[in-house]
Formats: structure tokens, sequence, C-alpha cells
């Protein structure tokens, strides 16, 4: 087969949101074996000059046509234009792996996380990956984190695992970003701040609960979060206890989690174990990682496992990610593992 003709015509679904553009990024920086990047969006209007693959192009109408021969198409943009436009992507006969946690329960997407596969395998991998056209779930960056850490401490059987997530407002896209921005800049010039997205002050501020009109609610994201993991460990690990605050970051997504044994256990283990699970491990000598830091990096960065001063099987862990690198590669790598030769 010609090289030409093992490249294959993609399109992403939401472009112009933040994912949407760290996702081309991520297929353009990967060298992904694409023909053609078409870009979609409902939020823009139809025309909109954009960029693709270092070429002008412009963004497209959301229709039936807009599918015809694609081989993936990237849901990345707002979960109501994934649960609107899903069906017309697959009755296209597209393979569609989903950013937006849309799918899951509109089309029962699978989830995966590639990185995972020698330590757990996802609900129903096998089955799925053997399809033609399948419906696969990218999971949400907390996920991901929560699902790793599990895999990659699972050896030790740790007797409690609890994660303290600190989400970035990227995390609600760009209307999330603009509104701390807006608000940052109102604050400093003692105006009354924006609260259109979290109906609450976030600039300056940590919080573990949004206003009342803020929809999902953090109270909704945690357990969102919660059952994804769930989901994917599927009972085969003990899951980890969640819980979110709210920082006041723009990119980003920092946890602190504490991880408890039986009897003490060697902090180098650990990180040895975490390092082959996927995790980057900053080096003796760095800093310990911090939202600027990881930023345009893929992997979770983790600083050195350290003890508690109280608990003597207690272990603490510290790490961060670019959470828009990090969901945007993790789908990338599963349209890969679609398209590897099967053994």
């Amino acid at each position: 087969m010609s090289r030409e003709n093992s490249r294959h015509r993609i399109a992403i679904v939401g472009a112009s949101s933040l994912r949407g553009k760290e996702l081309k990024e991520v297929i353009e920086d990967r060298n992904f074996p694409a023909s053609d990047i078409v870009l979609l969006d409902t939020s823009v209007p139809v025309g909109t000059l954009a960029e693709a693959a270092g070429e002008p192009t412009f963004i497209k109408p959301m229709d039936r046509e807009s599918f015809d021969g694609l081989r993936f198409v990237f849901f990345a943009g707002s979960a109501d234009e994934a649960r609107d436009n899903w069906k017309l992507a697959h009755d296209a006969g597209a393979t569609i792996i989903d950013l937006t946690g849309a799918l899951d329960a509109a089309a029962h997407a699978a989830p995966w996380i590639p990185e995972l596969d020698t330590l757990v395998a996802p609900p129903e991998h096998k089955a799925r990956k053997s399809e033609g056209s399948g419906i696969f779930s990218s999971p949400a960056p907390a996920v991901i984190i929560a699902c790793m850490l599990a895999a990659g401490l699972k050896k030790f059987s740790p007797a409690r695992l609890a994660i303290l997530f600190f989400p970035p407002v990227s995390e609600r896209g760009q209307l999330g970003v603009e509104e701390l921005e807006r608000q940052t800049a109102d604050l400093l010039l003692f105006r009354p701040i924006t609260r259109a997205i979290f109906d609450t002050q976030v600039a300056f501020n940590l919080l573990a609960g949004y206003g009342e009109a803020s929809r999902p609610s953090l109270a909704e994201m945690r357990g969102a979060i919660a059952k994804g993991i769930t989901a994917y460990l599927g009972g085969r690990i003990a899951v980890p206890a969640v819980q979110l605050l709210q920082a006041p970051v723009f990119y980003g997504y920092g946890f602190a989690a504490y991880a408890e044994f039986a009897e003490k256990c060697e902090p180098s283990k650990l990180d040895s174990a975490l390092l082959a699970a996927g995790f980057h491990l900053v080096g003796e000598d760095e800093p310990k990682p911090t939202n600027v830091s990881v930023a345009g990096e893929a992997k979770i960065h983790l600083a050195h496992a350290e003890r508690d001063e109280n608990v003597s099987g207690g272990i603490w862990l510290w790490g961060v990610t670019d959470n828009l690198q990090l969901a945007s590669a993790n789908a990338v790598r599963i349209a890969e593992e679609l398209l590897a030769p099967k053994i």
C-alpha cells in the first residue's frame, strides 16, 4: 500500500474550541497519517478562516455530507454538539472518538486509555477494537490521572488512595478562561465582577463549590469524574476517593494524592512503579512540577513520593499535567492504536 493510500480523512467537531485547537496541533505534531483534516463547528460562522497542516482552510457546515468518506471523527467541542451530531458521523461509517464525555451515556462509548493497556484493559476493549467502526471515549484528564495512579500503585495494594484535584478554568472552555481574565481585571480595578460561568468569584480564590446558577456544578463535575473512574477500572482495581477544589489558574491540572499502605513502603519503589506506568518523574535536583512547567507536555509530571510525617504507611504525591495536551494526546493515541497492524 502506498503512503498516500495509507492516509486517512479525519474531522474535528468543535474545531474552534480550546480542545479542538489543541487536538489539531497534536495531530499535526505526532505526524498522524491524515490526508485531510476537516474542521466542523456550530459555534462559529461557516466559512470562518482557519488552518490545518500548515494550509489555510475554512470551518465547514455540519450536515450529513460533512461526514462522508471520513475514517475518524473527533468530538472536541461542547457536549450538546456531540449529542446532536454523533449519529450523522456513525451512519456515515466513521469511527468516533469523543472528548466531551457526552457519548458515554448517549452512545455507550467505550472509554480507552491506551497507555494503560498493559496494566488494565478498558471495558469492552477487545470487542470494540475489532469492530470496523466503533464509538470510543477519551476520558477526562482527572479520570486519566486517577486511573493511571490506581493502576501504577496496584501491586503495592494500598489500603486507601485519595486524590484532591485542582481543575483549571480551561476545563470550562474558552468562556471559563475569559471569565477568569475579566474577574482578575475587575477586582484590580474595583469593579463588579463577571459571574456568567462560575456565578461566584474564582479569581484570587479557591472554591469548594460554584454559585447556584453555574452548571455543571463542582459537585456534578466531581460526580462525573468519580463515575468515569469506576466505569474504566470496572472493579478490577480499588477506585480512589476524589475531591475537587477549583483553582484560579487558566491551564494545568494539579493534584495531591495520598496513598496509605499496611506496611511502610519505600518511596523510591513507588516512584519506579509510577514511572513504569507512564508518568514523568522530575529529576532529583529539579523543582516540583507546576502549571507553568508542564505547559505543552502530554505526560503527567510527578514530584518524588514523600512520606507522611504522622502515618508510617502514608505517602504523598504531587503532580500536574497540561489538561488540554493530555486529553488530546490520549484521543489521538486511540486512533493510532486502531490503525496499528493487528497481531
